[in-house]
């Protein structure tokens, strides 16, 4: 009778064991289906704030808000920190100060429209940037890539442009392709080729202009960072209407901090441009960092999904 009990209990005893490591194995598949099937959906999925803003300075960025955004641009140049110093507190009082005011709106995924007006030469422009492709958070697309472009009208009374004066003269391009990357939470850098066109320029002057671009943002904490841009004209004497080049324009080079929340960023930076379109700034700037040609200046943006 004692075997027979002893028998039971033992067969109960494996039985509750074998299920057990069933109820195991079961779940350690599960687990181990749920993890792949959350990595699987990790790989494709774009990495998030390599930049806060479409606007870095004066640059564009690959950055694009999500689709029916609208975003409120405010870019301010100040006047030359050199002229008085501390007479008109280094520029911010000066006169020739320079302000741009625009809006952009992202009419599909990744594309963006937007137009905006300047007190410089009163140009209205009228941009597109799309973004090709973006950085995802497992390197599958290591990089993002943006196509920009961007025509400008100066809007003064015609009287500006001398007697043999067409509409076609107020008129000037800017084509950018840029490379963005971001290495880490605290690292973003860019990189960029252009192309300008100016359809009426001054006697001795170039109407096209290649450049290159770099720019970057370092974070220092969770809302704030570093931020610079450097514009490089290139003087290529294989496009050149004039050799030797007279008076090619000058590097711009800006740096800065950047705050920035989920809606708002601001950017307050020292730069040497006066202008503040692509356009004037690659060729038109007549300042030069290494002599003081530098200025205070700030840009604003806020943006509202619809």
């Amino acid at each position: 009778m004692n075997k027979i009990l002893i028998s039971i209990f033992l067969l109960i005893f494996s039985t509750r064991i074998s299920a057990q490591e069933i109820e195991t194995d079961t779940n350690v598949v599960v687990v181990d289906t749920a993890a792949a099937i959350e990595e699987e959906s990790i790989i494709d999925e774009p990495v998030s704030e390599t930049f806060s803003s479409g606007y870095l300075i004066d640059a564009q960025t690959t950055y694009i808000p999500s689709s029916k955004t609208l975003e409120y641009v405010i870019q301010h140049r100040f006047g030359s920190m050199s002229t008085n110093g501390i007479g008109d507190l280094w520029g911010i009082y000066a006169p020739g100060a320079n302000i741009r005011m625009g809006i952009n709106y992202v009419i599909l995924k990744n594309l963006q429209l937007g137009w905006g007006i300047s007190k410089l030469n009163m140009y209205n422009d009228f941009n597109i940037k799309w973004t090709i492709l973006e950085q995802t958070r497992k390197n599958t697309i290591p990089i993002a890539v943006s196509l920009f472009g961007d025509m400008a009208f100066d809007s003064r009374n015609k009287t500006a442009f001398g007697k043999t004066y067409s509409f076609g003269d107020r008129v000037a391009y800017f084509s950018q392709l840029i490379i963005s990357r971001k290495f880490n939470e605290w690292l973003s850098l860019q990189a960029a080729a252009s192309f300008t066109h100016f359809n009426a320029v001054d006697s001795l002057m170039e109407h096209d202009k290649i450049a290159i671009h770099f720019n970057g943002k370092m974070k220092f904490s969770p809302q704030g960072s570093f931020i610079f841009t450097y514009d490089m004209p290139l003087n290529l004497k294989s496009m050149s209407e004039n050799i030797p080049f007279t008076n090619p324009p000058k590097p711009n080079l800006a740096f800065g901090l950047e705050i920035a929340t989920s809606a708002h960023a601001f950017q307050i930076f020292i730069g040497t441009s006066a202008g503040i379109l692509p356009q004037e700034i690659i060729m038109h700037n007549v300042n030069d960092f290494t002599k003081g040609g530098m200025a205070f200046g700030f840009v604003i943006t806020r943006i509202w999904s619809f």
